[in-house]
């Protein structure tokens, strides 16, 4: 059977009243931009639905582009029709002979109220049609097939199951977070719920070579294209942060090393993303996983910035986080074992409970100040996307 159109459903998006077109907008960019590789699709944004016609690209190609942009609650494959019952009868049963379906349900909607027959006639004129041309049956509750046409003005579109779709918000409608990530499992996932919350993501990555590997730094980039999956091109600021790390456990500490490193690494951020404009700092904390991640030290390492701070995944435990990485495709590439600049330098014993005063006393020893202008000095900044192309230094 030769599809005509897909059908995409705005779900989260029609809640938003007066801001519905700017979000709308939004995700009309995106879905081009992912897209942009079947030129001869054609997009029809309206307000309860968006149609995009086929024009002879492959259906399910253009499916499995759609399927990571956030911002859509469902889409379908659809068959275009005119809204005559024969036609849509004969629209009907190619649709049931596409599919190996022992059941089916027809549902039908009328956004042109003045069509001459109610949605429960239609229903029955063409259920009736497919049980005397095909060996089915109808199944209210559960079909195989839930048959669902939708009767506009001119014309009449057919299509069946709805495919889930990745859900949240456009990217960017939400404006731009600098993502803190690692080579670990944890802040890919963050990366990718941040996103789902419309939010454009740049990236902030430490490294600490000689102490790191060239494959650590490989690793990152691999996990940022999977990410670019979900947003196009993806910024990776690269951060040389052994002089300061080095400096760090030479006059603080070690109880205190990690969570002076820690501020260090938001001063550096802060300054990043009030360069790039950007308002807000995002990672892959979670409450209570690390000596780092309490309530404490969450407290003292982030309020040297001023930026917004999101944790997405603060409250969910480690296999919730693990569980989620599997479904992104990143778990098996966090776990290859090639060591980031937290673990490296790991304390034994590092304190879970911070204070303010005594990391002030420490950070007193040395002029971190110097040492985090070098760091953003000698940053390399990346440019990444979905195909692994990548531009280096271009700010």
């Amino acid at each position: 059977m030769k599809y005509t159109h897909i059908i995409i459903r705005y779900g989260e998006l029609t809640t938003k009243g007066k801001n519905r077109k700017e979000f709308t907008s939004m995700l009309l960019t995106n879905l081009k931009k992912s897209l942009s590789h079947f030129p001869s699709l054609e997009y029809d944004r309206q307000h309860d639905r968006m149609f995009i016609a086929l024009n002879d690209e492959d259906p399910k190609a253009v499916a499995d582009g759609i399927s990571k942009i956030f911002g859509l609650s469902s889409y379908s494959l659809a068959l275009k029709t005119s809204t005559d019952l024969d036609s849509l009868k004969a629209a009907a049963l190619e649709i049931i002979d596409d599919g190996d379906y022992k059941t089916f349900k027809v549902k039908t909607k009328r956004q042109d109220k003045n069509y001459p027959m109610i949605s429960d006639e239609v229903n029955r004129h063409v259920a009736g049609y497919i049980l005397g041309n095909r060996d089915i049956k109808v199944d209210v509750h559960d079909p195989d097939c839930l048959l669902s046409i939708d009767i506009r003005r001119d014309e009449a579109y057919l299509s069946s199951n709805k495919i889930q779709g990745a859900g949240g918000y456009p990217v960017g409608v939400n404006g731009k977070a600098l993502m803190m990530i690692s080579g670990g499992i944890d802040s890919p996932v963050a990366a990718y719920l941040t996103m789902k919350r419309g939010i454009r993501i740049e990236c902030i990555h430490f490294e600490s070579s000689p102490y790191t590997s060239l494959q650590a730094l490989n690793k990152v980039y691999t996990l940022v294209r999977k990410l670019c999956a979900y947003q196009g091109e993806i910024y990776v600021h690269v951060i040389p942060f052994t002089d300061l790390q080095l400096a760090i456990y030479e006059h603080c500490d070690e109880s205190y090393a990690i969570t002076i490193m820690r501020r260090m690494m938001y001063r550096i951020a802060d300054k990043i993303a009030k360069d790039r404009k950007i308002l807000a700092i995002s990672n892959g904390e979670s409450v209570g996983q690390v000596a780092s991640q309490t309530i404490e030290s969450a407290y003292v390492i982030s309020n040297v910035t001023d930026r917004v701070v999101y944790r997405p995944l603060a409250m969910f435990d480690k296999q919730e986080i693990i569980d989620m990485a599997v479904k992104l495709d990143t778990y098996e590439t966090s776990i290859l074992p090639y060591e980031d600049c937290c673990t490296i330098f790991e304390p034994k014993s590092p304190t879970t409970r911070p204070k303010p005063e005594k990391c002030a006393y420490y950070e007193s020893r040395f002029d971190y100040e110097s040492l985090i202008d070098q760091c953003i000095d000698h940053q390399q900044v990346v440019k990444i996307d979905q195909e692994y192309n990548m531009d280096s230094d271009i700010f």
